[in-house]
């Protein structure tokens, strides 16, 4: 494959057709990179698995961290035309990124990261990388490593960001399981909110995620259930005696 490492080296030099408001806009590489402080992570394919799942979620979530950083903007990048990265972009709501097609892989040919996946029935597409661009010039990339499959291992986010500042304060994230019409499960999610805590909220049922669900995650049967960065708080009270501590 002989990936290239192009730290050192300026962006190729692209436009990008892309569909804004109903209309074609094109976007250059100076409209992106030109005095400013840019990441850049590149990824096979719209709506596939780690990228919907991981890659662009993470990014999507720690951008105020990067912003707070010094970087400008982020942008994502792949070898789709611009409706499909459009749709992707509604999908996972992902506010804070630039969703960039890469629609001819130009890009990710100059930047020696076109690879052919022809027997995924995916044609030519980009590997899987990360980089911070400075005034257009690469000051760092992370690629994955050369083996089979798709590797997930270096360009993700906070790699990048313990690049830029190791100390940076990431925000804690948060998972509350809920039922339907819980005055506690309300409270719980309003003093995440006041404290400033993303969280990701699973509702309990009679069918699908079930009480046996919440059994076997929580060893408990009532909400709301919160976990914090994996560690189980338990449920509003608890949760606002560890808000205060």
């Amino acid at each position: 494959m002989a990936l290239a490492d192009k730290t050192g080296q300026r962006v190729p030099n692209v436009t990008f057709p892309t569909r804004q408001n109903g209309e074609w806009v094109n976007v250059s590489t100076d409209d992106l990179f030109k005095g400013k402080t840019v990441v850049l992570f590149a990824l096979p394919g719209a709506f596939t698995p780690t990228c919907s799942s991981t890659h662009l979620p993470r990014y999507n979530e720690l951008a105020p961290v990067f912003f707070e950083n010094g970087v400008d903007s982020i942008v994502c990048l792949s070898v789709n035309d611009t409706f499909v990265m459009n749709e992707w972009a509604k999908d996972q709501e992902a506010n804070n990124i630039i969703l960039l097609p890469d629609g001819n892989g130009e890009f990710s040919e100059g930047m020696g990261m076109l690879v052919d996946k022809n027997n995924l029935g995916f044609g030519k597409r980009s590997w899987r990388y990360s980089m911070l661009v400075k005034d257009g010039v690469v000051e760092k990339m992370f690629i994955e490593p050369e083996v089979e499959g798709d590797p997930f291992e270096v360009s993700d986010a906070d790699t990048l960001l313990n690049y830029i500042n190791a100390g940076a304060k990431k925000p804690p994230v948060a998972t509350i399981f809920t039922k339907v019409g819980c005055p506690f499960c309300a409270k719980a999610k309003a003093a995440l909110e006041d404290a400033g805590i993303k969280y990701e909220e699973i509702k309990i049922s009679n069918s699908g995620l079930t009480s046996r669900t919440l059994r076997a995650v929580a060893n408990r049967d009532t909400v709301p259930q919160v976990f914090i960065e994996g560690k189980h708080i338990g449920g509003s009270d608890e949760l606002e005696a560890y808000l205060k501590n």
